[in-house]
């Protein structure tokens, strides 16, 4: 046997036995502690034009008031969030700016896209112009966009993600598909339709968590509350508190029609946003119960909803408008033997 066949030999012998030694090594054993992250990433749904922007733009603004380093991000293809915040101006949004500069063969930056209120770090990740694209498509390529841009080191002590809640789009629940975040927040009023949204996200939270995920809905934010209580109620039926409750009031539609920021430290409607932002830090997520569509339906009186109707089946006859003669079938009927 020749000197270089035993050197071989040799050093596969060695390598062998550095396998087998570092295939008997036990690992770590799993960890069975809560899982923690200095950075709450707390995802907002809600019916479009339910108030999310708005309650958003006041609780992000409060919060940066109070101290937080606070990272708001709109995720709705209208790209309205952030315009409250910055007195009605469009702010550019991660999927234009990273195609314009994909065309000049640039690299986007955190000055391109981020930009600062008093304290408020905003964006928007925008979305394609209508019958163009798919809305959670991109709402996907913007936060590979965030991820390159650094997203998971950033030092935020909150990051608020605004999303359009009345889509089943996939793109759209990706914070609770993929655990991108701890909690949910839903905003709704007293009526059907928003609570119907709200009991959706719900069901997405429930679905996802019997898949082994970990967000939780934190609770409900009633806005344009006008005292009839339904809103009250679905919170009670499915679990979840209500974090605030936000009046139907003449004052704040004009002010923030007029893109003016309420939630002030010091202002008439500060403490209805002091209590949201703590109650939104401190509220845990918790594993809702989802309405029937029945069970929704009774939040609301029969003369709202209509409940008590009974169907009718349509006939052949209703269909074509006029009285039918039944033929007998073609079909041959042996008799039986």
């Amino acid at each position: 046997m020749s000197s270089t066949n035993t050197a071989a030999s040799v050093v596969q012998f060695a390598m062998k036995n550095a396998l087998r030694a570092e295939a008997a090594i036990e690992p770590d054993p799993v960890s069975t502690s809560p899982a923690t992250k200095e950075t709450q990433i707390i995802a907002i749904y809600g019916k479009g034009g339910i108030g999310k922007s708005f309650t958003l733009a006041n609780l992000s603004y409060m919060m940066a008031q109070q101290g937080k380093k606070v990272l708001l991000i709109g995720c709705d293809p209208k790209s309205d969030t952030t315009s409250l915040l910055f007195g009605g101006k469009a702010c550019p949004t991660i999927i234009e700016t990273s195609s314009k500069k994909k065309l000049a063969g640039e690299q986007v930056s955190i000055g391109d896209v981020c930009f600062i209120r008093d304290g408020v770090f905003a964006m928007e990740l925008g979305g394609p112009e209508v019958g163009r694209g798919c809305g959670g498509r991109g709402i996907i390529h913007g936060f590979e966009t965030l991820e390159k841009l650094g997203f998971h080191d950033w030092g935020f002590d909150y990051v608020l993600l605004d999303f359009l809640g009345d889509v089943v789009c996939g793109g759209f629940g990706l914070p609770i598909a993929r655990d991108m975040c701890q909690k949910v927040i839903v905003v709704g009023s007293n009526d059907l339709q928003s609570l119907y949204v709200a009991n959706n996200v719900c069901s997405a939270v429930e679905y996802f968590r019997k898949l082994g995920g970990n967000v939780g809905v934190a609770g409900l934010v009633i806005n344009k509350e006008d005292g009839t209580g339904e809103a009250a109620k679905f919170a009670e039926a499915v679990g979840i508190p209500v974090l605030a409750s936000i009046p139907a009031n003449d004052d704040i539609r004009r002010k923030s029609a007029n893109y003016e920021i309420i939630g002030r430290p010091g202002t008439q409607w500060a403490p209805v946003f002091e209590d949201l932002a703590s109650n939104v830090a401190s509220a845990p997520p918790v594993r809702p119960k989802p309405l029937s569509q029945d069970q929704l339906l009774s939040l609301f009186s029969s003369e709202i909803t209509g409940r008590d109707y009974v169907m009718q089946p349509a006939t052949v006859a209703d269909m074509l408008g006029r009285e039918t003669v039944e033929k007998k079938t073609l079909e041959v009927v042996y008799d039986e033997a």
